[in-house]
């Protein structure tokens, strides 16, 4: 099985350039009343709760405090599950504070010691190690590098150390209050399942299965055909398009390409048949594309090449017990929040084959006038994109 080194969101370690030019290090490293019994309304807020479960992981769940969102309590049966009126809750959110969790490709050799200290982030690695049934941690560590890389182990290292994240910074004085300030989170393709899980849409535990056959899926799916990435570095999207457009015209269905993730203004990654890619490469000098970087992955990442994999993500969502957010969630997919948990669902499927809307995200959350954002887990790639948005955003980095 050949082993997938680097996500194309974070775009780290290229395995060819079409410029001696150094890269970047931005290159270098998104109630109506309801007619049912028993029905009652009660006003929530959320923040971080401070109680932990039987396993000693921290809830990030539902405190009743005084900022509050209106939820429809009903019971049925013996039952009483908490629903909303539909998926427009957070419709017209105001973010202010937001949480902002890295994707794959953030990971590297070392990621998780800063945790250490902190008992709730320690309880994390070892739960994660009964879901996943190896040492996370020392993968994490201590490596080897090339098996952290690996898709199977990233994507699992990655979430579990940015919520391992939360924890340090809970820990701190006055962490609790942060936590409790955060009014939007949003994550940069895997990061969405941190996001969810930091909003409670699911639980610490479900949340890793999902990410742990998320990451399976993916790899099945590149290894079953012969695709690539690309990333195009100094032309806005709409070149960038063009040149897709151009490269589309030279070769045969199986080989189009696609922008894949629009990171940035001048940063976008074209996903596609091998064939596809080289024509791309061939032809970004003509668009006058600063260069080329031919990326370390297995496969086309948010193209269609990945459509095996969303059935069995498919399956193993609707098996996963999925509640409301408590905060906005940014989806990748189209760069709005969602509330309504089947909705939800359907989107994350879908997701490892759509394009990946970071750059609409990012200016969103400015335009709607985010007063500070917090970077939580390994890198600090979401901090330099965000700061090339805007020279003056307020961002603040929390390892683990």
């Amino acid at each position: 099985m050949r082993t997938l080194l680097h996500h194309p969101l974070i775009l780290l370690t290229p395995v060819s350039s079409r410029s001696s030019s150094s890269l970047s290090p931005l290159i270098m490293a998104s109630c109506s009343s309801l007619a049912l019994p028993s029905a009652s309304l009660r006003a929530l807020s959320f923040a971080s709760s401070d109680s932990f479960n039987k396993n000693g992981i921290r809830a990030f769940g539902i405190k009743n405090l005084g900022r509050s969102k209106v939820f429809m309590s009903v019971s049925v049966g013996s039952q009483t599950i908490g629903v909303v009126d539909d998926d427009a809750l957070f419709k017209d959110y105001k973010p202010n504070y937001a949480f902002l969790f890295p994707g794959q490709g953030a990971q590297a050799v070392g990621m998780g010691k800063d945790a250490q200290s902190v008992p709730a982030a320690v309880n994390l690695f070892k739960k994660a190690n009964d879901i996943l049934g190896y040492d996370l941690l020392e993968l994490c560590t201590s490596g080897p590098k090339e098996k952290l890389d690996s898709t199977l182990i990233s994507q699992p290292a990655i979430y579990v150390t940015s919520l391992a994240a939360v924890e340090v910074l809970h820990a701190r004085d006055g962490g609790q209050e942060i936590i409790d300030s955060v009014d939007v989170t949003c994550g940069l393709s895997l990061g969405e399942y941190t996001a969810l899980a930091f909003a409670g849409a699911f639980s610490f535990e479900d949340g890793l299965k999902l990410v742990k056959l998320r990451g399976q899926a993916m790899q099945e799916a590149a290894d079953a055909a012969k695709s690539a990435m690309v990333s195009v570095i100094g032309l806005d999207s709409e070149k960038v398009q063009q040149l897709c457009d151009a490269a589309n015209e030279e070769v045969d269905e199986a080989n189009r390409v696609q922008i894949a993730n629009y990171l940035c203004p001048g940063n976008y990654a074209v996903s596609g048949g091998v064939k596809g890619v080289e024509a791309v490469e061939a032809k970004a000098k003509s668009f006058k594309a600063r260069m080329t970087v031919r990326l370390a992955v297995a496969g086309a990442f948010h193209t269609s090449f990945m459509e095996p994999a969303v059935s069995r993500l498919e399956a193993a969502l609707a098996a996963t017990a999925l509640m409301p957010p408590r905060i906005p969630v940014i989806s990748n997919v189209d760069a709005q929040p969602h509330s309504d948990p089947a909705t939800i669902k359907k989107i994350l499927a879908r997701q490892v084959i759509s394009p990946v809307q970071w750059e609409t995200t990012v200016k969103t959350l400015l335009t709607k006038g985010l007063k500070k954002g917090y970077e939580l887990g390994p890198g600090k790639v979401i901090a330099g994109i965000v700061k090339r948005m805007d020279k003056g955003a307020d961002i603040e980095n929390v390892g683990a």
